[in-house]
């Protein structure tokens, strides 16, 4: 719906000289109602987008002017509220959540907020209530607290309206306008669903949201029930999918602001303490803003903030709620700049800034608790970073980048390689980026220090000779002693418990592995992008990998031996045994090639895990298979509600699959499902080209079209990031033509069924017939595909037995319950398999 003339100039009308952007906020952060707008609705609706409200009967109260604007409203009484999902996808995920696929809820109150003339639409249809005093008496309390769930994002809104500190630039064709940016946002109870919360915002990539906060167990979770871009509304399903795909991605790669560099100089005080000074080179890619979002820890006070030398009015740690938290987390920091950005405009922003986000956790360990957010940013994107770092002696720091030498300055002069001065007691590391990288970390421990090389790259792996406090302890080991005299049946049982491991003992282990897996991913990807992969130990169960160095779990240091006596599920010592192969498989998937949007995630944890088990499967084939299988068990898992884990939603759902029903269910679904997604496009690719009688070449047998795909990937984009779709062509380039389902070369299938589906289909044969001719045999029968949608389409290999050997005949394209097929196998055969080397995710029963 176009905005109204009252609605495009909500926004335009200027503030009073005397606001301030800290002052602006905190009015925004708690206005209250006003008694003099509180009316009677009766039969009033409005559209925004593809929300519909409507208010049957009831009474609203708008909220006081902020900056000479009404910003909110109250209702109570009879609504409804109508939302439908564009897709397929969508209308599944709001099933598993409400019981069904479209919102269509009656409610008894709703909290609005918007940053447009919505008072003024509305007001006329309206009439005024009886007894206003009372009613605002009744739910201003409730209004003000809700007035702090997007105090933040109005502020970006009207920020464009303080005073200016000098004449505003001209206008830039590209700007964004007041016209540009809308927001409803609208806090409802339910009358069966409880109380949710729904919001257009017109600057979102996702512009219509609807989720719910629950708690399970004690655990919070914020689940999505739709999100979506209102643009696909009107369309098909697989349109909508593929915009949907395809336009958050471009979102994320169009940012407003681009951080070219980061000039970072940190003092360490361990246990807790970090200072930071930070200056950002920041070139203005879309301008029409005042105010701009970072990311910067809550647990670090931000001192001052400056523009070219000029200090900058800044709002940090503000309250997040509902929908902005779900989308941004709450280590947020608005910046706001003396006059409206412009298109092409470059600024040098420097903050200085300090707290506690270190924690000593024993073992000579420390917890980096703001791993991504220790520095202010906008989220992962390509950067250079020169980062400088002094802490105690007795400590040993690494972080991203390459290692500087760092000459000590006694005088307090700078230099290019020594920036700062050195205090006793003290010691300096520099590390300098390489090339752009997405994120840049560090790490801090008092390690010990092992080495292994894979050809020109030093592997560096560091580890304490203790774990962190609350690490899990093995079960105590029950002996009978041996005592002289004493028959053994009399001798009393000796309860021991074992010692606590040590990682640095196993940090050689660890080295090698690491350096084997840069060899095997080298040969197969292209040359390792860095010079050198440092490895070191952290607390916690979580691993991750930065450029060139790579967080590891202590439990990921454990020998197979330790690992069983902490009594680990069997899926978790998998994911254990996997994670250096893993997390070193990342310095290709997601810190060279990353990701567009949160639905495009899955690329870089999928290719990653299978990246893994690649190498497992050079050497243990048969523990490739069984991984492989655990995954797929494991999507077939019930929750308690006798819902399976597979339906939490399709890898295209990114981190919204961990959910309240499925709380491991991003985990399972892009590590798991993505693994298997890989492997059906590895194989299937692999069994075309064989078919042709095309060889590969020892100990490549069958990968080569895959990897050709992966490197092309790699080359493709270098320092960007990569949509879903944008993958599938890569692949579509080296599809075989027996793979072109329907005469198209083009993966469309593969997307809409596997990678936008959850499938896990039964495959089964009937009616096969066998007709000899000389010197062949032809078989004949149907392919029957159950427990899937009814469009699925599945590239079945079926193979023929002939002797004791399995011969592959042919991929067949099972498209729906039942699929004929006619194939020619060598003579006398008389047995006919469905994938019998499990290259299909499928069932077994």
């Amino acid at each position: 719906m176009p905005p109204s003339a009252g609605e495009a100039n909500a926004l335009e009308r200027p503030a009073p000289e005397n606001q301030s952007a800290e002052k602006l906020y905190l009015q925004l952060h708690s206005v209250g109602l006003d008694s003099s707008r509180v009316y009677h609705a009766r039969a009033v609706s409005f559209d925004r987008s593809a929300i519909h409200i409507t208010l049957d009967d009831g009474t609203i109260a708008f909220t006081k002017d902020v900056a000479g604007r009404v910003t909110g409203a109250f209702f109570e009484g009879d609504g409804e509220v109508l939302v439908m999902p564009p897709d397929q996808v969508e209308r599944a995920s709001m099933m598993l959540f409400t019981g069904a696929a479209i919102l269509e809820e009656r409610f008894v109150t709703a909290y609005f907020r918007f940053n447009d003339d919505t008072y003024a639409e509305l007001q006329p249809r309206l009439r005024p209530a009886d007894n206003p005093e009372e009613f605002v008496n009744q739910w201003n309390r409730t209004a003000q607290n809700l007035a702090t769930v997007n105090a933040l994002r109005l502020l970006l809104s009207f920020s464009r309206l303080l005073p200016v500190a000098s004449a505003h630039p001209p206008e830039v064709a590209d700007e964004v306008t007041a016209k540009d940016d809308r927001l409803l946002y609208a806090s409802v109870q339910g009358r069966s669903l409880g109380t949710f919360d729904l919001s257009f915002d017109s600057t979102a990539a996702e512009q219509i949201r609807v989720g719910q906060f629950r708690t399970v167990d004690g655990e919070p979770y914020y689940d999505v029930w739709t999100s979506f871009s209102p643009k696909s509304s009107d369309k098909s399903s697989e349109a909508a999918s593929r915009d949907a795909d395809d336009s958050t991605g471009e979102a994320d790669k169009t940012d407003a602001l681009h951080v070219s560099g980061y000039k970072i100089r940190a003092q360490v005080h361990p246990p807790t303490e970090l200072e930071g000074d930070a200056t950002l080179n920041v070139q203005v890619k879309q301008g029409g803003a005042r105010a701009v979002l970072f990311e910067l820890s809550r647990f670090l006070q931000l001192e001052r903030v400056e523009a070219d030398g000029r200090p900058l009015e800044f709002v940090h740690n503000p309250a997040l709620e509902g929908t902005q938290l779900a989308r941004r987390g709450n280590d947020v920091v608005a910046v706001v700049f003396p006059q409206t950005l412009r298109s092409g405009q470059r600024i040098d922003l420097r903050f200085a800034y300090r707290g506690a986000v270190l924690s000593e956790v024993g073992g000579g360990l420390l917890y980096v608790g703001a791993r991504g957010t220790w520095y202010p940013n906008r989220g992962p994107a390509m950067s250079n970073y020169d980062l400088e770092f002094s802490y105690p002696a007795g400590w040993t720091l690494v972080a991203t980048g390459l290692r500087r030498e760092v000459v000590p300055s006694t005088s307090g002069s700078s230099s290019e390689n020594a920036p700062s001065q050195v205090a006793p007691g003290e010691q300096v590391a520099r590390w300098v980026s390489e090339r752009p990288i997405p994120m840049a970390g560090f790490n801090l421990g008092k390690y010990t220090r092992a080495v292994a090389h894979a050809g020109g790259v030093e592997v560096d792996v560091y580890a304490t000779s203790g774990v962190e406090r609350g690490f899990p302890k093995a079960a105590p080991v029950t002996v009978i002693p041996s005592v002289p005299g004493m028959t053994r049946d009399r001798q009393p049982p000796l309860v021991i418990a074992p010692p606590p491991p040590s990682p640095a003992q196993n940090e050689q282990s660890v080295a090698d592995e690491a350096a084997r897996a840069v060899e095997f991913f080298a040969h197969r990807f292209g040359p390792y992008p860095y010079r050198s992969l440092a490895v070191t130990q952290i607390p916690g169960g979580m691993s991750q990998g930065w450029p060139g160095l790579v967080f590891l779990s202590s439990i990921s240091f454990l020998t197979p031996e330790e690992q069983m006596d902490l009594h680990l599920r069997p899926l978790e010592r998998t994911r254990s045994n996997q994670v250096v192969a893993h997390e070193t498989a990342h310095q290709w998937w997601g810190d060279v090639v990353t990701f567009s949007s949160y639905r495009d995630q899955w690329i870089v944890e999928g290719l990653a895990e299978y990246s893994s088990l690649m190498l497992l499967e050079s050497r243990d084939a048969a523990k490739f298979h069984a991984i492989l299988q655990q995954y797929r068990d494991q999507l077939l898992e019930k929750n308690k509600d006798g819902k399976r884990l597979m339906d939490a939603g399709p890898v295209t759902l990114g981190i919204r699959l961990s959910c309240s029903p499925f709380p491991k269910g991003y985990e399972a679904i892009s590590y798991g499902r993505g693994a298997w997604l890989f492997h059906m496009l590895r194989t299937m690719m692999r069994d075309a080209e064989l078919r042709t009688g095309r060889h590969f070449d020892a100990g490549e047998a069958g990968d080569e079209p895959f990897l050709r795909a992966l490197r092309k990937l790699g080359e493709h984009y270098q320092g960007k990031p990569v949509s879903t779709r944008e993958l599938l062509r890569v692949f579509e380039e080296e599809l075989p033509p027996s793979l072109r389902y329907e005469g198209r070369k083009s993966l469309d299938w593969f997307y809409e069924g596997w990678v936008n589906g959850t499938a896990i289909p039964h495959l089964q044969l009937r009616g096969v017939k066998y007709t000899d001719h000389a010197g062949s045999t032809t078989i004949s029968g149907v392919i029957t595909q159950t427990e899937a949608p009814s469009d699925l389409v599945t590239p079945v290999p079926l193979y023929g037995t002939v002797g004791r050997k399995n011969v592959l005949l042919g991929q067949v394209f099972a498209d729906g319950e039942e699929t004929d097929f006619h194939l020619t196998a060598p003579p006398g055969t008389r047995m006919v398999v469905v994938d019998p080397e499990q290259t299909l995710l499928a069932r077994t029963r």
